[in-house]
């Protein structure tokens, strides 16, 4: 364990020697503060509607988490899908790129410390991201009552999209010297991820379970039930072995050059 939290906290460093970390910690505090202010603004020309036209049945219907926190969330998940790949790309290319990967592997370090002690860095970054998206919504419990529930499983499923966005990044980082190729092949992969729903939804894929196997394996479907508030054993199993299983990859990549 000492290996891997020695890995991390050099990928760290290096990450935020790089004006990279700044630009994307910028960048993301801008847009989530944005997208709350958007948001919020929907939701109160909503409510100025319906009570001009006097809908008084659908303004109780109205729930702050699902039509205002809800929508910021899966909003900042989009986000995610663009900043995490500027994230990840280096992990591994950079160290082709510079000379440092045969140090890296002819040290005592084996794969697993490499792997996850560079998921580790990029997991970290990632809750500061969460930090900063959980800061809006907490505004709220100032001025309004949202439900506590579905807002801390919703900033959960967030935070776990952005760790599958980290270990996707990180397979791809290490098949590549290429940070470009590396940024291009993650925002691929996650854009596809993105859009299986909407893929299921055209029917391209024919009746049957073939449509559903596609909305499964979207994050953006186990991040829509988090953010109802239903936290179930499947969602966060989908997230697990979805991690789980591109730091196999990634092992596996990186081990396949010490027998090169």
């Amino acid at each position: 364990m000492r290996h891997v939290v020695n890995v991390a906290g050099r990928e760290l460093r290096g990450l935020f020697v790089s004006p990279v970390a700044y630009a994307v910690l910028s960048l993301f505090s801008v847009l989530a503060g944005l997208f709350f202010i958007v948001t919020l603004a929907a939701f109160n020309e909503w409510i100025f509607r319906l009570q001009q036209f006097q809908a008084f049945d659908q303004l109780a219907e109205l729930n702050l988490n699902e039509h205002l926190i809800g929508q910021f969330y899966h909003s900042m998940a989009v986000v995610l899908l663009f900043l995490v790949p500027g994230i990840t790309m280096g992990l591994f290319a950079s160290e082709k790129t510079n000379g440092t990967q045969e140090l890296l592997l002819t040290s005592p370090l084996t794969g697993w410390d490499i792997v996850l002690g560079k998921f580790l860095a990029g997991a970290a970054f990632v809750l500061v991201l969460g930090a900063i998206v959980g800061a809006f919504p907490a505004l709220l419990f100032v001025y309004g009552d949202p439900e506590l529930l579905p807002t801390l499983s919703g900033l959960l499923g967030v935070v776990l999209v952005g760790l599958t966005y980290v270990a996707i990044g990180a397979f791809a980082s290490s098949l590549t010297r290429s940070q470009t190729v590396a940024f291009l092949l993650t925002f691929v992969v996650l854009l596809v991820l993105l859009i299986l729903p909407a893929i299921s939804d055209l029917g391209v894929t024919g009746s049957g379970g073939a449509g559903g196997a596609l909305r499964w394996l979207s994050t953006e479907t186990h991040l829509e039930e988090l953010v109802k508030g239903l936290v179930d054993t499947q969602h966060l199993a989908y997230f697990a072995v979805v991690i789980a299983g591109f730091l196999v990859l990634t092992k596996a990549s990186v081990e396949s050059v010490r027998w090169r």
